[in-house]
Parts: structure tokens; sequence; C-alpha cells
């Protein structure tokens, strides 16, 4: 086995910005055309870190797991405080003004409703498809998921009929990316009618910016055998950066193609898509106004229900003063994590799903910062220990006072859970829950173990253990437990096999982290990281195992496409917020690292657009 001596790093980071117009506001392209970063394939940047290159660091990497675990000087980086709880705890919140939202909606739903039901014709199938696509992108597709449903189970019957003929590079990109986003395999090959006699994309589809972008979506719905698609995407990506560049398109579609260069609709928030996409639609010429109204009526409703979710929320976080309980190494973030639970439960009607995870979120960032950032090694083992036996261990009573908060704040919220979940039958699913908890606590244990004493294991070795430290299973049986379903026992099972889907998530969240974390990893002598331990183990440089682990990332992405198609074993509601989370991972670490980071850059940004910009009717 090699053994490293010592281990030098130097990273040069790349500050990245991306153009997100508000809505409601008027809004011209800056100047500067080179504002995006370019583009590693499937939706994350080349760079993986913003910010100021960090300094030269040496590090000693042992093999040997030996420690003085007596008293020491802990060293930690004190976290700031967040500005979002306070903020929130207090704001006013108008529920007349909600109430008058709410009749609007309902006014109009029905006439939405009835223009999309009502389509005539032989392409009416096809117009409602296209039509499927704005709801989802002006974020209404959750008011008539029936519709949606039965409308695409009569298309795919009939899909060789729909498709016969059309050569428009846009509507068939759309028909892919809804049918696929929906969980109907269609093929890829659909796009060959778009190449030529030398087998490359026509150099006549460069001219169709709208038809462009719209294949560049398609690309990053690509499963591991859809190597047309992997041609889509260097083709389009190539072509629409330069119209970026150029400026050859009009203001409103090349911002819409700047953000997508920055992250993809597939990978994005389903929540998020509507802050692009309304003033976009809105600077259409053939946009329906009926459907513009009613977009921003319901954007507008489901931020005052956010903002309500958040004032319930701050007050149970206030109480039980978190921050008062634990040392600044704890990162105090209640409103951000309500952020981080968007992606799977964002429609009005889902609050109580949402504080749910929140709450459990909020556990694991206790957990999880406790082991990797401040406990001892006897401290970690005592409270891993306490954990496995859901109770303090014999020698809880003997150690400091945090750990001992640590410890009740998990078991009392979990018995809260219990209380609110048995009436509804499902005791079950917390059970199931803690179960995963407790896996995810035992990985934390032997992570931090090899953590303070540098200990850089193999690669293979550290995704084992990283992948149930990243806590990626946990958040699953989270999303089960708070959907509400009294039929998810199946999933529960289906989540303890370790389908190829979840295994997946695993490696993403796990890579994905490292990637983003890496610069903080060191910045705070933390070598056990899967680029090191790549290093290693394969005696590359740091750019070579950057690169090799953005592979494994780009497979992750199609094996959870092509999962997300082919599993049956469980319902399909559970694929889907299953993939919602993936899609979560891919926001949070698209090139920051915005968990640990969410104050600063684009999910700040993010945040005050959803929770605090206006929407201009």
């Amino acid at each position: 086995m090699v053994t490293i001596d010592s281990i030098s790093f130097v990273m040069n980071m790349e500050a990245t910005s991306v153009f997100r117009p508000k809505l409601g506001s008027q809004f011209s392209l800056p100047s500067t055309t080179n504002l995006f970063p370019l583009r590693k394939l499937y939706g994350f940047p080349l760079t993986s870190f913003p910010g100021k290159p960090i300094k030269r660091i040496r590090l000693k990497a042992s093999n040997t797991l030996t420690f003085d675990d007596k008293e020491r000087t802990r060293k930690f980086k004190k976290l700031p405080l967040s500005e979002w709880t306070h903020y929130f705890h207090s704001i006013p919140l108008d529920i007349s003004e909600m109430d008058a939202l709410k009749e609007e909606i309902d006014e109009l739903k029905p006439k939405v409703k009835n223009t999309f039901m009502s389509s005539q014709g032989s392409d009416s199938t096809k117009t409602k498809i296209l039509m499927i696509y704005l709801f989802v992108s002006l974020g209404l597709a959750y008011h008539f998921e029936e519709e949606i449903y039965e409308t695409l189970k009569e298309g795919f019957e009939n899909i060789e009929k729909i498709m016969a003929g059309e050569e428009d590079l846009y509507t068939v990109s759309i028909i892919f990316w809804v049918f696929r986003r929906y969980g109907h395999y269609i093929s890829s090959d659909v796009f060959q009618r778009f190449k030529g006699s030398n087998g490359s994309f026509k150099e006549s589809l460069i001219g169709d910016a709208k038809g462009m972008l719209s294949l560049y979506e398609a690309a990053h719905l690509a499963t591991t055998k859809d190597y047309i698609l992997d041609e889509a995407l260097i083709f389009t990506s190539s072509h629409l950066e330069t119209l970026v560049a150029t400026g050859t398109c009009p203001p409103h579609l090349l911002a819409r193609i700047r953000n997508a260069l920055s992250i993809c609709q597939h990978w994005n928030f389903e929540v998020l898509v509507p802050l692009d996409f309304i003033p976009f639609y809105e600077q259409e010429k053939d946009h329906d106004e009926m459907l513009l109204k009613f977009a921003k009526l319901s954007f507008k409703y489901l931020k005052l229900i956010y903002l309500q979710d958040l004032k319930i929320l701050t007050k149970w976080y206030k109480k039980l003063d978190f921050p008062s309980k634990f040392p600044p190494y704890f990162k105090d973030r209640c409103v951000e994590n309500y952020f981080f639970v968007l992606p799977v439960f964002f429609e009005p009607q889902l609050s109580s799903a949402r504080m749910l995870l929140t709450k459990g979120f909020i556990l694991l960032g206790i957990q999880d910062d406790t082991f990797d950032r401040y406990a001892s090694i006897s401290e970690a083992e005592s409270l891993g220990n306490s954990l496995k036996r859901w109770a303090p261990d014999h020698s809880m009573d003997k150690q400091p006072e945090y750990l001992k908060s640590v410890l009740k704040v998990i078991l009392d919220t979990f018995q809260e859970f219990e209380k609110e979940l048995s009436p509804e039958g499902r005791s079950y699913s917390v059970k199931y829950t803690i179960e995963e908890f407790q896996a995810s606590s035992k990985a934390n244990v032997e992570l931090a173990k090899w953590a303070q004493v540098s200990h850089v294991p193999s690669f293979e070795k550290y995704m084992e253990v990283g992948q149930m430290e990243i806590t990626a299973c946990v958040t699953v049986a989270y999303i089960l437990m708070s959907m509400g379903k009294t039929d998810s026992k199946e999933a529960f099972e289906w989540l303890k096999s370790r389908p190829k889907l979840v295994q997946s998530l695993c490696t993403k969240g796990r890579l994905m982290n490292d990637i983003a974390g890496f610069e903080d990893d060191m910045s705070r002598g933390y070598v056990v990281n899967a680029v090191n331990c790549y290093m290693k183990q394969y005696g590359v440089t740091e750019k070579e195992a950057f690169k090799e682990i953005r592979k494994m990332v780009v497979n992750t992405h199609k094996t959870l496409n092509e999962e997300f198609l082919t599993t049956t074993c469980v319902p399909h509601y559970v694929l889907r917020e299953t993939m919602d989370f993936a899609r979560m991972i891919i926001v949070t670490y698209n090139g920051y690292e915005g968990f640990t980071r969410p104050d600063e850059g684009i999910i700040k940004e993010y945040m005050t657009s959803l929770f605090v910009d206006q929407i201009d009717l």
C-alpha cells in the first residue's frame, strides 16, 4: 500500500456568476459576455470552487490508527449565526392578502384547465404536451396533476403517431423532455432525424436558438445508453455558449440560455424554475395573458405560504434555542434548511411535510457538525454508542454538557415525530428512519476517527463508509416519513435493500460534497476526502483526481435517469421524490459549498428571490 509522508495542495478558484432577473422587473444583459463558467458535461462547471486561492498547506497522512485521546485543544471554525431566523420570526403576514389571492386562483384555475382540456384537432395531444411543459416551467403543474398524467398516459400509447413527420427541433425536444420527466421511456432515436448524412447534427439547426436550447435541456435526461444525447449535449453547449458570447438573440432568450448553461431545468428545483421562466414567458410575443396571470398569482400565493411556514418553524426553533446549547461549531441553519427541502415538497398544501423534513435536516446538521467539526474521539464514540442504543450509554454522564444536549435534542425531536405521526398509523415510518439515522451515525464515528489522525484510506473503503455518512439514505427515509402516505412500508423496505437508484444518490451526494467542500476540508486540516483518497490510491495529481471524480458524478446523473424510468417495484411518487432529492444535491453543490455557506452567492440569491422579493402582478 502506498504511504504518503506529506500531501501538498494548491487550488486555483474561479468565481462564477449567474444573471437572474427578478420577477416583474425590467432587465437587460450585462455588457460583459463571458459571465458564466465553461460547462462540464451534464450541468456543473469546470471549476469547482468559488473564491480566492487558498494557501499551500502540508498535511501528514498516516496509515496507522493511533492517537492520544486526552484533553486537547479543539480546532474548529466558528460559523456566524444565520441572518434569516429573526427576520422571519418577526415578519408581518397579511392573511387577508392570502385569502384574496386564493379566491383569484380558484376563479382562474377552471378557465386554464378548460383551455388545456379543450384542445381539438389532429395535433391536440401534441398541443397539450407543449402546454404541460409550460405548466411545469411556470410552476403550475401541481394544479393539474390528474389531467397531466392522463394526457401523457394516452399520448404515450400513440407516441409514434405523435412524432411521425415532426421536423421542428423545439417540438420534438419538448415532447421528449416531458415524457421522460414524467417517467415514460421515449427512445432518443427521435433525434436521429436531425442528423445529416455525415452522422453529425445538421449545421442548419444552429440558427434555431429556442430549438437548440430545448435540445440541450432534453440531453440532460440521458441514460447510460443514450449516446446520441451525449453528442447533442456537446453540440448544443458549444453553440449556446457562442450565442451568449455574441449576443445574437433577443435579450430575454439570452438570459434564459445563460441560466440554463449554469444549471439545466431537469436538475434544478422545480420551484426555482419559474423565477427565470415567468419573466422570460412574459416577453414572448405569443404568451397567453391568462396563463401568465395565473402563474404570477400562484407563485405569489406560494411565497406567502412559505412565509407562514417560516413564522411557525422559526418560533419552534427559537424556543429550543439551539445556538445556546452548542459551541459555535454548530451551523445555525433553520430557514436555510427549509429552503433545501423545497425541491421535494414545494406545493402549497405540503406545509406539514416541509416542516417535518426541515426539522429532520436540522438534526442531521447537528449530528454531522458534532462528529465532523468538534467532538473528541471519546465524545464521538459515546454519542455513537448512545444513538445505537437510542439512550445514553454508560459514559454519557461523564461527557460535556454540549454532547448531552446533542443527544437530548435528537431523541426529543424523534419523540415529537412519533407523537405527531402515531395518530395517523405511521409510527413504523419513525422506526425505519431511526434505523437509518443510526447507520449514518455509525459511519460518522468511523470517519471522525480517521480524520483526527489524518488517516487516508483507500478510495473504495472511503466510499463504503462515506456514502453512509453523507446521510442520503436517512434523508430518503425522512422524505418517506414526511410524505403522509399510509402505504409506504414497501418503500422503506425498498430503501433498506439499497437499490441502484439509492446507491447512485449516495455516490452523487458523497462526491459532489467532497468536490465542493475540498477547500473547506483542507483549510481545517481535514484530509479524509474522496479527492485525497483517490490521489493516494491511484498515484495521480489533484487535477487528475478531480477530473475522474467528476466523470463518476456524470455517470450517476445518467444512472438516476435510467433507474427512474425502469424501476417498477415502488409507487411512482417514491421515485419522483427521490429524484427531487437528487436535484437538491446538485443545486446545493453546483460549483460551491451551498450547504456550509448558504449565506454566500447563489443560494442566498435563490432564498431572497423566493422569500423576500415581491412579484409584480
